[in-house]
């Protein structure tokens, strides 16, 4: 129990800026394993943003209140998917060979096919959340986070880490099928409670547009790196949570 409370701690510390005590147990073993936590965080995250969006709404218009709870996201993560979308779009858009584009996604300035991307990810985001209904909205939080990161653990089980070094490369081959059971059952879990809030075609039509993000993104820049990298993790993470309010929105 002590070993798995260090790996979720340390999944925690990767994936957010929460404040954690200096020992937490690390070991470049359990920082390995910590993607089997990644949708458990990603949980934890959708709380807090959906807490802050609930807060805000009490007193503010359904736009504001959403803009407030992604800025908690954006604060809650150190915009860390944020800038793996950026730098991927920036190296996929800017890169004529799989050499340059991996060489621009390691550059930490943004140009133009990153900004871009941010500017539509981020309207898509507010447009989509605050066309729904308050609780579903609510929701909506939630669950994205939570099965937005078992979509990029698919990623890491799926395909290949091509970097010698990186952000991803630490957890690059730590994903047992133990890991992996974990994090699909964390994102079961999401799915099979959904019903106490809303009725269940509605998590189908967000599931449908979530995995349409996954597929999109992966043809995106799988052809082009021959793998991943933990910018394009990021990068799937966040079409994948934005293909998720599509969807109920589709549903709505």
């Amino acid at each position: 129990m002590k070993d798995e409370l260090a790996k979720l701690a340390l999944a925690i510390q990767f994936l957010t800026r929460l404040p954690l005590p200096a020992k937490i147990g690390y070991t470049p073993e359990r920082l390995a394993a910590t993607p089997a936590y990644y949708p458990l965080v990603g949980l934890m995250i959708g709380a807090i943003c959906a807490g802050a969006y609930w807060l805000a709404a009490l007193a503010l218009p359904q736009m504001v209140s959403v803009i407030v709870a992604l800025g908690t996201g954006l604060i809650l993560t150190g915009a860390f998917h944020e800038d793996g979308l950026a730098d991927t779009f920036d190296g996929i858009g800017g890169g004529l060979t799989r050499e340059k584009t991996l060489a621009i996604m390691k550059d930490s300035r943004i140009g133009t096919y990153g900004t871009a991307a941010l500017v539509v990810i981020l309207l898509l985001k507010a447009t989509a959340l605050s066309s729904m209904p308050v609780w579903l909205t609510f929701a909506a939080f939630i669950a994205a986070h939570g099965l937005s990161r078992l979509s990029a653990v698919m990623v890491i089980a799926t395909s290949r880490y091509v970097r010698d070094e990186g952000t991803g490369k630490p957890v690059a081959r730590g994903l047992s099928h133990a890991g992996l059971t974990m994090a699909c059952l964390t994102g079961a879990l999401v799915i099979v409670l959904w019903p106490l809030v809303q009725p269940f075609p509605a998590m189908l039509a967000g599931l449908g547009g979530l995995a349409l993000g996954h597929i999109l993104m992966r043809l995106f820049f799988e052809n082009k790196l021959g793998g991943y990298t933990g910018d394009t993790l990021g990068a799937v993470q966040q079409l994948s949570e934005t293909g998720f309010y599509l969807g109920l929105l589709i549903w709505l």
